[in-house]
């Protein structure tokens, strides 16, 4: 891996670091929002705003207060009209008519090449009408499924998608035109222009809910400062696995959790730098 870091610069501002939208979170599964959300500061973003409902809200604001809220009704206004470097949509956010609803209104809103990063629900959303989405002709997104998740969006069975990982991700990359990270014990990533990367960090320890909501936040942290989208995905995706690694060297492989994940982002991002 040798992609550079984004780069950090003395006289700079919150503002300089970029802006996340992050959609995400629901009733049951407030965690998905706040590791989302904390993840993509922890790699670097200046501003997180987290659009969500006011339960969700209140679950995060007391875990954090390094996250700007939004409720639910300035969803649209926000994608039209903030400042935004990246929306990211789908961590948590459950398949209930709500959330069906606010998927619409983001990808009916978003400007064209505005990146948008896809992941857990919001790929089971898209999975029920391909179509909808596909049409909206939106250039710059990413994709970011688990083996199942790639089934649904392929109709086709699990066994097919594991049977040919690769395959899989560049059949969703043509079938969306987005780029893909797929998920497995060796996460890919693949580009509609077939770009692959195939990661080579990360162990058994992170087998466990809301690492990929912090893989998800990862990405947009870095999407947020500027990188490159294939480049973003990948270098998140090893730093993603390199915590995991260092998570599960200081706390074994069966006690590391998801917002361990978030504590050795810094670790990880060091030893990066010094390598």
């Amino acid at each position: 891996m040798d992609y550079k870091l984004p780069s950090r610069v003395e006289n700079s501002n919150k503002s300089t670091y970029g802006r996340v939208l992050n959609i995400a979170g629901s009733d049951y599964m407030p965690g998905a929002a706040y590791l989302s959300s904390v993840s993509a500061l922890k790699i670097g973003c200046g501003y997180c705003f987290l659009c969500s409902s006011e339960r969700v809200i209140d679950v995060v604001a007391a875990q954090t207060q390094n996250v700007v809220f939004l409720p639910l009704d300035k969803l649209v206004d926000s994608v039209k009209h903030l400042p935004l470097d990246v929306v990211e949509i789908g961590c948590g956010l459950s398949q209930s008519d709500l959330a069906q609803s606010l998927f619409t209104q983001v990808i009916d809103n978003i400007p064209k090449d505005l990146p948008l990063i896809v992941d857990a629900d919001g790929l089971n959303i898209i999975s029920k009408n391909p179509d909808i989405f596909i049409s909206k002709g939106l250039s710059s997104v990413v994709f970011t499924p688990h083996p199942l998740e790639a089934a649904r969006l392929l109709d086709c069975s699990l066994e097919e998608v594991l049977a040919d990982v690769k395959l899989s991700a560049k059949n969703i990359c043509k079938k969306y035109n987005c780029i893909t990270v797929l998920k497995t014990h060796r996460t890919v990533v693949v580009s509609p222009d077939e770009r692959i990367y195939e990661n080579t960090t990360g162990n058994n320890a992170m087998a466990k809910a809301g690492s990929g909501d912090v893989l998800c936040g990862m990405i947009s942290g870095l999407v947020a400062q500027g990188m490159d989208l294939f480049e973003a995905c990948s270098l998140a995706v090893y730093l993603h696995g390199l915590s995991g690694d260092l998570a599960a060297e200081n706390l074994t492989v069966y006690s590391v959790m998801a917002e361990d994940l978030i504590s050795f982002i810094p670790n990880a991002v060091k030893l990066y730098l010094n390598n």
